[in-house]
């Protein structure tokens, strides 16, 4: 037993630029692609996430001493630390559910594929930490391994059951066939900004053209026909203002923000080049396992589950999760249950918004709007889960910062795992309820999926 951990540790503590390409590489190989040809289109999408996260560390670099610089002016002081997602995901791993959660889950995605229930591989192993996390907690709750295990279960079939259901939305708005996003926290958004995009419908009333359209991507805005405002929307002047004014606001020279504000456009303008890369490497899997689906499985559909990383190419995201920086800085100020002060976390806002984008069709405001409310539960839900992450870095699991009485990670603020422990509460009936939920979730979107098929069939705009 001891040797099988330590080999699924090793395997975990490969890093995503070695595990994706790996993986995609034995897909290609179990749909028959040639092994060179495999191995290149592997490697030309660890390439592509390599690239990705070249460019996103100008985000990392430059944006997190403003964010510190925010945090000293805003003179905010909370009692819990935001240690960042790293953190979270290694203390994940490194409890008795997260040694074995490798294995365990792609058990769980193998009889979901035989049982035609889900279309998603999910290979984005190193994200497993998600379902690490809810088993974790379940088990520092019940210390109950096998309660631990069912809610780890039921947070992957969840997201692979809402990455069938987004599939077709992330395909279009990144321009990439077959893929989808099974991210463990970014699927736990999908029903909270499905609801809202309902709501905002009701007040906000919908563009005559959608900004997903396939047709306009890629295209310059014509400033003569649409105005100032139109050429300021544009990516690479967004990035501009909103680098330079947060520059502004954290008292920087001229001289300094004018270069931030050139560095952000600079993250706008090359994101969606670097998820190019990745679709360069996707292609010839996609093609060569739809063909080989069809022969050997009678056209059942294939996906590809990749990180929610790859929605970072599109601008709208970007733009907001910059913005997102100062007014997640407030709300951690002035929401009465909040105990986290943001930091390890806060540059990273873009994810926590990643499917927003999607669900509301790029559209700026909706977004944003979606963010706020986004980052409120977030923090909730983070400054919940402190005293238990706590337990687990006290433990040895990870360093404790100077100063802090708890830590935690927003990335840890997961919707499904707060409602799932919440459940355990309720011993054996908590988990009949999260398996009753967890059929109905299934049902629930395997039935939403296929109206929206037939609507598309049908040449309906989703």
């Amino acid at each position: 037993m001891g040797i099988l951990k330590e080999i699924f540790n090793y395997i975990s503590g490969l890093g995503s630029y070695v595990m994706i390409p790996l993986m995609i590489t034995l897909v290609g190989l179990l749909v028959r692609l040639h092994p060179i040809k495999a191995l290149k289109a592997g490697m030309t999408v660890g390439i592509g996430l390599i690239s990705l996260n070249l460019v996103l560390g100008l985000i990392w670099t430059n944006i997190s001493p403003v964010a510190n610089l925010l945090v000293e002016k805003f003179g905010l002081k909370l009692t819990t630390i935001d240690t960042g997602w790293g953190a979270a995901a290694g203390l994940a791993f490194s409890t008795t559910v997260g040694s074995f959660i490798i294995p365990f889950i792609l058990i769980v995605n193998i009889l979901m594929l035989t049982l035609k229930l889900t279309n998603t591989v999910n290979i984005d192993i190193w994200n497993y930490w998600h379902y690490a996390f809810t088993g974790s907690v379940i088990y520092l709750l019940t210390h109950n391994i096998v309660y631990a295990f069912i809610g780890a279960a039921a947070h992957c079939i969840i997201s692979l059951k809402i990455a069938d259901y987004t599939a077709p939305k992330v395909q279009k708005e990144l321009g990439i066939p077959g893929i989808s996003i099974p991210q463990g926290f970014a699927v736990s958004t999908v029903p909270i900004f499905d609801l809202l995009d309902k709501f905002y419908d009701l007040f906000i009333p919908k563009s005559k053209k959608d900004n997903s359209d396939s047709k306009d991507k890629g295209k310059e805005i014509d400033s003569s026909k649409f105005g100032f405002l139109s050429v300021i929307a544009e990516p690479i002047f967004l990035g501009f203002i909103i680098g330079f004014l947060l520059a502004l606001l954290v008292s920087y020279s001229i001289k300094d923000a004018l270069n931030l504000g050139m560095e952000m456009a600079a993250l706008m303008f090359l994101l969606p080049r670097a998820t190019k890369i990745l679709m360069e490497g996707l292609v010839p899997i996609n093609e060569q396992a739809r063909n080989y689906m069809q022969k050997k499985y009678n056209g059942q559909e294939f996906y590809i589950g990749l990180d929610s990383a790859v929605l970072l190419g599109v601008p709208t995201t970007v733009a907001v999760g910059l913005l997102l920086i100062p007014i997640t800085l407030v709300l951690a100020m002035i929401i009465p249950t909040n105990t986290t002060l943001p930091v390890g976390d806060l540059a990273s806002t873009a994810f926590f918004i990643s499917m927003a984008t999607v669900i509301h069709n790029r559209s700026f405001i909706k977004t944003l709007l979606s963010g706020t409310i986004m980052m409120s539960i977030v923090l909730c839900i983070s400054s919940f889960f402190a005293p238990m992450i706590t337990i687990f870095a006290k433990s040895g699991a990870a360093a404790m910062p100077e100063g802090a009485l708890q830590v935690t990670a927003l990335s840890a603020g997961n919707p499904i795992a707060f409602v799932f422990y919440q459940l355990n509460r309720l011993g054996i009936v908590g988990i009949a309820l999260i398996i009753a939920l967890t059929a109905g979730i299934v049902y629930f979107y395997s039935m939403k999926t296929k109206r929206e098929t037939i609507k598309e069939d049908k040449g309906v705009v989703l």
